[in-house]
């Protein structure tokens, strides 16, 4: 769906004959640049390293937003143990136990509930093992994106139109305006303005 909505134009600096299809590509441009498929809230998954020695980790896709009626974003988590580096371990005689319950290379459950996290950053900061074992991996599912779409977002879709409309090589009468024509001109489209309006919404770790 279009950030900017035809009653909306006006405020936005937009005439209100403006064609839903500048609107559209200006949509898919801001999509193309933030590198995810939407700015709505959305569920993604994916595998994250663990730097040695670290407990953290930063989610890719932001903000963070809450999924159901748990109000937590974090929908599930499973963790991946290494076997530890020696004086990585607080208890060395537990090792054996610890293996045991937590095989290195196995993926287990993680209660979404024990981990903290900033909504905001995506950093997920994950729980101490009863054993002391390192993670080197985690798999998360959660749900991020925006409830709302902000001033900020519809004020950078307005600005790619009125950029695009003064662009020669676009600045034609045309029924649909094509997407991969507004994609070829993005460097000159996205302004600096445009750039700051949506480079809180950029993912993470892609490129």
């Amino acid at each position: 769906m279009p950030y900017l909505q035809p009653p909306e134009y006006s405020s936005y600096g937009l005439p209100d004959g403006t064609s839903s299809d500048w609107v559209t590509a200006a949509t898919a441009l801001i999509n193309s640049f933030c590198r995810r498929p939407d700015l709505n809230i959305a569920q993604f998954s994916e595998r994250l390293r663990v730097v040695s020695g670290s407990r953290t980790v930063r989610l890719t896709y932001l903000p963070l937003a809450p999924s159901g009626s748990s109000g937590s974003p974090l929908i599930s988590i499973h963790g991946r143990f290494t076997n530890p580096r020696r004086g990585e371990v607080p208890e060395p005689n537990l090792m054996e136990e610890a293996l045991a319950f937590s095989l290195p290379g196995e993926w287990t459950n993680i209660d979404p509930r024990s981990i903290d996290f900033d909504a905001n950053t995506g950093e997920l900061m994950l729980p101490w093992n009863l054993f002391g074992l390192p993670l080197n991996e985690i798999s998360a599912t959660y749900t991020a994106g925006l409830a709302i779409i902000g001033d900020d977002i519809k004020s950078a879709c307005a600005q790619i139109v009125r950029n695009a409309q003064a662009a020669p090589a676009l600045n034609a009468s045309k029924t649909k305006i094509d997407t991969m024509q507004m994609q070829y001109f993005s460097s000159s489209l996205l302004d600096d303005t445009v750039k700051a309006w949506l480079r809180p919404y950029v993912a993470n770790r892609l490129g």
